[in-house]
């Protein structure tokens, strides 16, 4: 009897680990996500419609299944019937999905049946994560590309350090005059010479014309001045950094690509296959302002502090693009748009090769995009600030074939483990001039 009690109590110790595990694990599904790749099916497939900390066109998703399993109750069972189908729900009077459809204007959830439950998974594993600050890469790299630093001409020597030496020869030169002076004056004392004292002092322009040493000094000083601001000033020529121009229809990359989250990518496409950027269609604008006419009362407010009023901007839109609130009426405007970072005919520069082969991110070239309220030139787009980017950046060889090889031979020709872009022939004249 005794045995028999003893396996009982062994088999329920098992059973209610056994449960005890799958709640456990149940509470750790979002953990068990992939928050990498649930970031990438985050922006292709919500982040259109949401952000992760404040509502969009649908609510803020950090910590979703967190909350709503604390303050509805709701499960993961539900979030999948959900993200897959919210209409289903909707129709079958399910009363949080019918209080979500009714309090963002009874705008239906975009359905994902393609999601299989792992990616969904993923995506939860990604809005659990904690908030990070956005990090201002000129302050891991003060020296890198698009970085305030000193202007420096094209051989890298700092112009105030030209200036700055110039102004110690003016001041070595005139303590040598005053030397000079002295010493003459001591031999002609020690030799019994008198000299000769004018009873009237002569002027000083009149005894600076006499001298023709320092006449000299002063012209070859003038001249090298001068030459310094020339240079200067027609080394600025077709230098438009901080050009700001204002557009037919204002739009704040402060809200959109800071705010809400939106990836460059998403309206500049075109950059990843492409020479140019490329300037998004409006029907690129519209995927998302055919159900968002107005902003929110806090983001208005933030527009009158830059004196925009951005419902009147979205009026703009819906005027150029023939939208009456129902549909297209088909009487479109054109908008001139203005453009911003432009490149000599001389000068070639492919953003497929920096967006997609060399990974550099956007605000490499264009600045903290996500922190503009108004597009500006951020970077001077210079010859020699090219080529110090080339300099200074190694070449991404891992996991591309097409490197590979390359990467061997110049390893061993240049002696490094890392190639910059200049060692593989990124200082070439043809490859940005033909």
């Amino acid at each position: 009897m005794k045995q028999v009690i003893y396996r009982n109590l062994t088999s329920k110790i098992f059973s209610v680990g056994f449960i005890l595990l799958l709640t456990f694990s149940a509470s750790l599904t979002a953990q068990e996500g992939d928050p990498a790749n649930g970031k990438s099916l985050f922006n292709t497939n919500c982040a259109a419609c949401h952000k992760l900390d404040k509502p969009m066109t649908g609510p803020a998703l950090r910590n979703v299944e967190a909350r709503l399993a604390d303050e509805q109750g709701l499960d993961r069972e539900w979030l999948n019937k959900w993200i897959r189908n919210s209409s289903s729900l909707i129709k079958a009077g399910d009363a949080y999905a019918v209080k979500i459809f009714n309090e963002y204007n009874q705008t239906a959830m975009t359905a994902f049946p393609q999601l299989s439950d792992q990616d969904i998974t993923d995506i939860l594993a990604y809005t659990a994560e904690e908030r990070k600050d956005p990090v201002d890469p000129c302050v891991a790299n003060p020296g890198g590309p698009g970085c305030d630093q000193p202007k420096s001409t094209e051989g890298g020597v700092s112009n105030d350090l030209i200036l700055g030496a110039l102004v110690v020869l003016f001041g070595l030169l005139a303590m040598a005059l005053v030397l000079v002076k002295r010493t003459l004056n001591r031999f002609a004392e020690a030799k019994g010479i008198e000299v000769p004292v004018d009873e009237q002092r002569k002027p000083i322009w009149k005894a600076f014309i006499e001298n023709q040493f320092l006449v000299l000094i002063t012209a070859i000083l003038f001249l090298l001045a001068s030459g310094y601001f020339v240079y200067g000033y027609f080394m600025q020529v077709g230098v438009d950094q901080g050009y700001e121009p204002v557009q037919p229809i204002h739009y704040s990359h402060r809200i959109h690509a800071g705010d809400n989250g939106i990836d460059c990518k998403y309206c500049h496409s075109s950059a990843r296959v492409s020479k140019t950027s490329g300037i998004p269609s409006l029907n690129v604008c519209m995927n998302c302002h055919k159900s968002i006419s107005e902003v929110a009362p806090e983001t208005l407010a933030e527009g009158k502090e830059y004196g925009v009023d951005y419902n009147a901007e979205i009026q703009k839109l819906y005027a150029a693009v023939g939208w009456d609130g129902t549909g297209y009426t088909g009487d479109s405007k054109p908008v001139k748009w203005i453009r911003i970072h432009n490149l000599p005919d001389f000068a070639y520069f492919n953003h497929s090769q920096h967006v997609s082969v060399a990974g550099v991110e956007c605000q490499t070239c264009h600045g903290p995009v996500e922190e503009m309220e108004v597009m500006y030139q951020h970077a001077p787009l210079t010859m020699g600030w090219c080529i110090n980017c080339h300099r200074e950046t190694n070449v991404k060889v891992k996991d591309n074939g097409y490197y590979t090889k390359i990467h061997e031979e110049l390893s061993k020709k240049y002696g490094v483990e890392q190639l910059t872009a200049a060692q593989m022939g990124g200082l070439e004249c043809g490859k940005c001039h033909y």
